[in-house]
């Protein structure tokens, strides 16, 4: 890629994703989304997905925060054989840092679930959302578990309600699905809206397919795939304890895909879900695609890339429609990257405010005013290697909101 090249470019670019279906779009799926009163609002605040087969593959990443939830611990475990049928998501509360009795809640909501579904707790995932450090009311939980099932469908309105029920501070539910020409399909759902930061985002993620194919390479295209897009949202630099992708298996369409295919599908899927995650984010006016070019390794190029995204200096310029490049360079600068000063090149929605280390064309080309769409390149010019970080810029409306949260 050159300083000219258009830094939009997406992984899974080519493959047509539907936003307007979900988790149901694979077959082999039913899902649900209720009220069951977690949160004190009334809306929706519990899902259920289940994979009714003939297949129970199960991948999955999770947080790398130190601090992980209750639900991740159980999860983690439920997912070790490779096997599960189930997810059951909550909104209104994390049951994190809630210790034995936290893990214990996890536990007795899958049993719970299972005895419902005829399926063992081992089989249910177990994912919830919310504020950090309270306990789950467990009466809660097992009165939602009747409606949750009750409601299960495989249409679309299902899917959405599902989406619609783990949402938090989201504005909207977030979907999207693909079909392959061969007739397998993949379908997902996600929330997440601040606390957008790797080890994935502060997200509940649900990928389902109905391709045929076993757990460990279901795992290990799903971690390609997050590589490449919820790795690389990074919002506000802040990791969350409740981060959950979940990818299952049905087979129910009996087509084993070729694996760099679905591998490819797979991401476009979780790149649209990552960018409605982005442009959705708390109070934010504009959503950023910063991409570095021409760098020696790609881990240069993402810590580069990064690292801009996650100076508030830059991020607050672009709230004030300041297309200020030294706030980009100071942030390049930062890095362990390999480049020479005197040779970068910063390109802000096409015009080159800097170029070779000092000042280019004149910034009253930039109007960032005028769209959402931010797009920044910087060039290196010491390699042919690039990565791309999706961020938003940092605003009054995020600060208030983050502000009173728990309160």
């Amino acid at each position: 890629m050159t300083a000219s090249a258009h830094p939009s470019q997406h992984p899974g670019q080519g493959f047509a994703v539907d936003t307007g279906r979900g988790v149901t779009a694979a077959a082999g799926f039913r899902a649900a989304g209720v009220t069951a009163g977690f949160k004190p609002s009334g809306k929706p605040d519990l899902a259920l997905v289940v994979n009714d087969g003939p297949q129970a593959s199960v991948g999955a990443v999770f947080t790398s925060n130190r601090v992980a939830a209750a639900p991740v611990h159980w999860s983690r475990q439920v997912v070790a054989d490779g096997a599960a049928r189930a997810v059951i998501l909550n909104s209104g509360g994390a049951n994190a840092c809630t210790g034995a009795q936290g893990f214990q809640t996890s536990h007795t909501t899958a049993e719970m679930v299972g005895e419902a579904l005829e399926i063992g707790a081992g089989d249910v995932v177990v994912c919830s959302t919310g504020l950090i450090g309270e306990q789950l009311p467990l009466d809660t939980i097992r009165d939602g578990i009747a409606p949750v099932v009750s409601a299960l469908g495989a249409g679309e309105d299902a899917g959405l309600a599902a989406a619609t029920a783990i949402m938090t501070t989201d504005t909207v539910p977030k979907q999207a699905s693909y079909t392959s020409p061969e007739g397998w399909s993949l379908g997902g759902m996600a929330k997440g809206a601040g606390m957008l930061a790797p080890g994935l985002a502060t997200m509940l993620v649900v990928i389902t397919t109905d391709a045929v194919s076993d757990a460990g390479l279901l795992r290990q295209c799903l971690i390609e795939a997050c590589s490449r897009t919820f790795d690389r949202a990074d919002s506000d630099g802040c990791m969350s304890t409740n981060d959950t992708v979940v990818l299952m298996g049905s087979g129910a369409s009996g087509i084993s895909p070729d694996e760099p295919e679905f591998v490819q599908a797979l991401t476009a899927v979780c790149h649209s879900l990552a960018q409605q995650l982005i442009r959705d984010a708390e109070g934010a006016a504009h959503d950023i695609t910063i991409t570095t070019c021409n760098a020696v390794s790609e881990a240069d190029a993402e810590e580069v890339s990064r690292a801009v995204a996650r100076s508030n200096l830059f991020k607050t310029a672009v709230y004030g429609n300041d297309p200020n490049w030294g706030r980009v360079l100071s942030a390049v600068g930062t890095t362990q990257a390999v480049f020479d000063p005197d040779e970068l090149d910063v390109t802000i929605n096409g015009v080159t405010v800097c170029r070779d280390g000092m000042i280019g064309d004149p910034r009253d080309g930039v109007d960032l005013s005028a769209g959402r769409e931010i797009e920044v390149l910087i060039d290196l010019k010491v390699g042919e290697h690039e990565a791309t970080i999706w961020t938003n810029d940092l605003t009054h409306d995020y600060v208030e909101e983050n502000s009173a949260y728990s309160t």
